[in-house]
């Protein structure tokens, strides 16, 4: 894999993941307790042997720059950011345009295929594998495809293809019903199935220095049906777990299914391992709590009373007579300055939390029930909202003693 060098895309926004990307870019969410979402395609590039790496990001560029630097050892990535002109910044205005942007440090004679990924998604590929499919076809593009389900298909890429798994046909988020039987990939008893695009691509260099002198600014709206209309574009069909943060619902569910090992990203494979900033933590400390189906991290200081079907972050304090189910508590990742044995940020005595996301630094006072009594699916407060019927508590928000909502 010496040829091929990764391209990270980091630079989206997230109004989606909205208010978890408050105060941080969507690929420097925290996940699984230890890890952030940039790790995922990072961890994958490096399992897979590629030397290359290079991340595109425009949005809270410093925390994600601190993350890397912290994590990965001195260069092994290189961080690609808008350009400062006298007329002012170059925003990149989509992903094929922020590539577009940067080819004059993408664009070295070393790499002869780029393998554009996501920032946001959650699997474990040997991209090996989808290199040699490229290159034993001798593919311009190879977009890596699932098959999904009709309300997954909606939000996805869908492609048509052959015998040899060649590209035929290829649309970016049908909504006609009468457009979407006909990219129907397979039926059974009881759904039909549909090959959706993954957002990851390997392509030729000579191909993609080609298309992306082709107007457009985006690859799955613009630049692929271009490229699947000249041809030489293949689908590389993978079989195993694949998640596209790009809901709230969907980052929650993500890592609950962490806390049953059923459909969830593999944390546990050893010869794949996901990396994460090194913490030299040490273990949790467990006082008289009732846990069960969950997950929790190290440098942990629990007292509570149960905790149940949650995931419990690094340097998280819980304390007495607390109540947590179904919630992802993301922890600290910086630790308490004045007193290294206290985390700065706590949960306090005798509060109930359910269905909730309680994001980084964040401070709960006790007495506090965060159960969404009046069943919302929509709430806008001071630190506090409700997306999806899933309470959300974010980075830096004090709640007071006794609040409830």
């Amino acid at each position: 894999m010496e040829k091929v060098a990764s391209v990270v895309l980091a630079g989206g926004q997230g109004t989606r993941l909205h208010p978890l990307t408050l105060h941080r870019s969507k690929p420097g969410v925290a996940f699984g307790g230890k890890y952030r979402l940039i790790d995922i395609p990072i961890s994958n590039s490096l399992n897979s042997k590629i030397q290359r790496i290079f991340v595109i990001s425009q949005h809270f560029v410093s925390g994600l720059q601190q993350h890397i630097q912290a994590t990965y050892q001195p260069g092994a990535l290189e961080m690609l950011c808008p350009k400062q002109t006298s007329q002012g910044v170059n925003w990149f205005n989509g992903t094929a345009d922020a590539v577009r942007k940067n080819l004059d440090r993408l664009n070295t004679p070393d790499v002869e295929y780029f393998l554009i990924l996501s920032g946001d998604q959650l699997y474990t590929i040997d991209f090996f594998k989808m290199v040699e499919f490229a290159k034993n076809r001798d593919a311009d593009l190879v977009v890596a495809c699932l098959p999904v389900e009709q309300k997954e298909a909606k939000r996805m890429g869908l492609m048509q293809i052959d015998a040899q798994s060649k590209i035929t046909s290829f649309y970016e988020k049908p909504q006609d019903a009468e457009l979407l039987q006909q990219f129907k990939y397979m039926s059974c008893e009881q759904q039909d199935r549909y090959l959706g695009s993954m957002g990851i691509y390997v392509f030729k260099k000579s191909a993609l220095l080609q298309l992306l002198e082709q107007p457009g600014d985006d690859f799955g709206k613009d630049l692929i049906p271009y490229q699947v209309k000249q041809g030489n574009a293949y689908a590389y069909v993978y079989d195993g777990y694949w998640e596209d943060i790009g809901t709230v619902s969907s980052y929650y569910l993500a890592n609950l299914a962490l806390t049953e090992q059923k459909n969830c990203l593999n944390t546990y494979d050893e010869r794949c391992p996901i990396y994460a900033e090194s913490q030299n933590l040490p273990n949790s400390v467990i006082k008289d709590t009732y846990i069960r189906n969950s997950v929790i991290s190290q440098g942990c200081m629990i007292e509570a009373q149960e905790i149940y079907h949650s995931l419990i972050g690094i340097r998280s304090w819980i304390q007495k007579g607390t109540v947590i189910r179904d919630s992802v508590i993301m922890g600290n990742h910086a630790s308490n300055p004045d007193d290294l044995r206290i985390p700065a940020f706590s949960i306090g005595e005798h509060c109930i939390i359910e269905k909730a996301i309680v994001d980084e630094q964040t401070s709960i006072g006790n007495h506090v029930r965060l159960v969404n009594e009046k069943h919302l699916m929509h709430y806008d407060g001071d630190g506090i909202y409700i997306r999806d019927g899933i309470i959300i508590v974010t980075t830096g928000t004090k709640v007071p003693d006794g609040f409830v909502l």
